[in-house]
């Protein structure tokens, strides 16, 4: 196929006090080693870049002293201009847009320029779209992040979560999926699943398809952490998953082939994928904070991506200092009004014919989590349908469970009103009874396991954790439901820079956090070697902390780099006993 393997090039790497002396505005930056220019562009919401080259016959840009706002550049050779801001060409006017650098900060608070090669993979053997029949490519959504696909002959599933909790038990489904999910999923002819999140690998979910269809094709990217890292613990007995390199079209039959990209450019976890079938695309972004480094195809069929927000336990499992219930709320408002503007701007900025929010509706259900039900406010799908839709051309569809979209209908008249069929009446959208029992039970397990009655399983967890040498004093609080310390709990100290556990808080100046944990959680999760997704994103846990810093390192550790297998607590139990 001549398809490489997309990868991520550094260009350029400037130190924590480069960073803070780049200004407002534009920069003009140089590579010392490689000789090599580039360009900065800086504002309080905004960080790009790109190389010092001019895209006509490759001049060098230099301050453009006709601009007042400090946002273009001029090109040396024939005074062509460029606005670094929107990373368009204002002279002459509607001609290119300058290729786009991705811009991550390092753990170390680095600034990396990167550029990802090939930049747009999708575009190595195109096609030219053909006609479509009605009903050849049909779209169902079932729930959440989940929708079937029908295309030609083939059917495609996206992250299948229908059944059960996500993040121990912190969510739950919004919608009621359709009452023949099963059948659906089993006869389906591959599926996506985007990343190892539970509310898209839901193992509760792949327990009933693997006991009628355990040989199912499962498709994932090829992620740091392998999105099935905990297949074996988990029970499920799966025998077809597949492992895709980023950026290669992967060829199902003649007419249809499927991308999967890397979130970022550092793919530890999150991906995205392109499905393609004779030649119409169609876009998943998923959860993906920069799908591609932000590099996506314009002008696709149908795009879908998240909008809803919601998704961490910040700011509502906070208190102390600034975490007033005003303060959440402002906070929360605002945070979600940003994430609704950025998704109608990209919306506008792409282009495709169709757009659809999903992969945002879970809730909180458990009546223990009724104040993070309330102050966790959501998304509204149909305000970011709106707000595209006064802004630009662009159909939207707000799903419902059940409802098909028929592509080949869409395009030819997005009037017809066999266009998207929505479920019959009466169908049941929202769910209003969840089955908490069985998968509290299995929470509940773990609190009386025998290795809790050795408090040496401290020591033990966070050796094998294996996090150290960090300025960081922890206060772990086991509690009962309500976040009141649970009667014969734990209560201690782990000191990260040492890994030592003090039984008070050393006299070095440090930083300090306490995290109150409910029992039955952080003892599954610890048993089991679990990431810590399941007390943070779950919202199983009540933090403070001292001062307010975000410590990136430990929390990046504990969510997605814990050793692949859990501890060994069967040699534990024998050493003990």
């Amino acid at each position: 196929m001549g398809s490489i393997e997309q990868t991520a090039e550094l260009l350029l790497c400037l130190s924590p006090a480069e960073v803070a002396n780049l200004k407002e505005g534009i920069n003009f930056v140089r590579n010392k080693s490689t000789g090599k220019d580039y360009i900065l562009y800086k504002s309080k919401s905004l960080l790009r870049a790109c190389k010092n080259m001019c895209k006509h016959q490759g001049g060098l840009f230099i301050k453009d002293i006709e601009d007042l706002d400090g946002r273009s550049v001029r090109c040396t050779k024939h005074n062509w201009k460029l606005d670094v801001s929107t990373m368009k060409y204002i002279n002459p006017p509607g001609s290119f847009c300058q290729d786009e650098l991705v811009v991550e900060e390092s753990k170390e608070n680095e600034l990396l320029l990167l550029e990802l090669n090939p930049p747009n993979p999708w575009d190595s053997e195109p096609r030219s779209p053909e006609d479509l029949a009605f009903g050849e490519v049909q779209i169902t959504y079932l729930t959440h992040a989940c929708m079937d696909l029908k295309l030609g002959d083939k059917r495609m599933v996206f992250d299948p979560w229908l059944t059960g909790p996500a993040f121990a038990r912190g969510w739950w489904l919004l919608h009621e999926p359709p009452s023949d999910w099963l059948e659906r999923l089993c006869q389906a002819d591959l599926i996506y699943i985007s990343h190892m999140h539970s509310d898209h690998l839901s193992y509760p979910t792949l327990k009933k398809l693997a006991g009628r269809r355990p040989d199912i094709p499962i498709y994932v990217g090829k992620t740091e952490r392998p999105v099935f890292w905990n297949l074996n613990q988990s029970g499920v007995q799966l025998t077809n998953i597949n492992v895709v390199p980023f950026g290669i079209w992967q060829q199902v039959d003649k007419n249809l082939r499927f991308m999967i990209l890397m979130d970022g450019i550092h793919p530890e976890m999150d991906t995205c994928i392109i499905v393609e079938y004779k030649g119409h695309k169609i876009l998943n972004t998923v959860d993906c904070t920069r799908p591609n480094g932000g590099r996506l195809p314009m002008k696709v069929d149908l795009m879908m991506s998240d909008f809803a927000g919601g998704a961490s336990g910040f700011p509502m499992t906070f208190s102390g200092g600034k975490f007033t219930e005003e303060w959440k709320a402002q906070f929360i408002k605002t945070e979600r009004k940003k994430l609704l503007n950025y998704k109608a701007r990209l919306v506008k900025d792409l282009q495709p014919r169709i757009y659809c929010p999903f992969a945002g509706y879970f809730v909180e259900s458990h009546p223990s989590d009724k104040y993070i039900k309330e102050t966790n406010i959501k998304n509204d799908p149909d305000e970011l349908n709106n707000l595209i839709k006064k802004n630009s051309d662009v159909l939207t569809w707000t799903p419902r469970p059940g409802a098909t979209l028929d592509l080949g209908r869409m395009l030819k008249d997005p009037t017809d009103s066999k266009g998207i069929i929505e479920p019959p009446e009466g169908t049941k959208i929202y769910k209003d009874s969840w089955d908490f029992g069985p998968y509290l039970k299995i929470l509940n397990a773990a609190v009386g396991d025998e290795i809790f009655r050795h408090s040496s399983w401290i020591k033990e967890y966070f050796t094998w954790a294996g996090f150290k040498d960090y300025n960081l004093v922890v206060r772990m609080i086991e509690t009962d439901e309500d976040f009141s310390p649970f009667p014969g709990g734990y209560d201690y100290l782990v000191d990260f820079l040492d890994l030592s556990f003090p039984k008070e808080r050393p006299s070095r100046e440090h930083p300090f956090e306490e995290i109150r944990s409910r029992v039955d959680v952080i003892r599954h999760v610890v048993k089991n070697g679990l990431l810590w997704d399941d007390l943070y994103i779950g919202f199983q846990t009540r933090l403070q902390r001292d001062p307010d810093i975000y410590h990136h390192l430990f929390w990046n550790h504990f969510q997605i780099k814990l050793p692949l297998t859990p501890p060994d607590w069967k040699s534990f139990l024998m050493y003990c006993g």
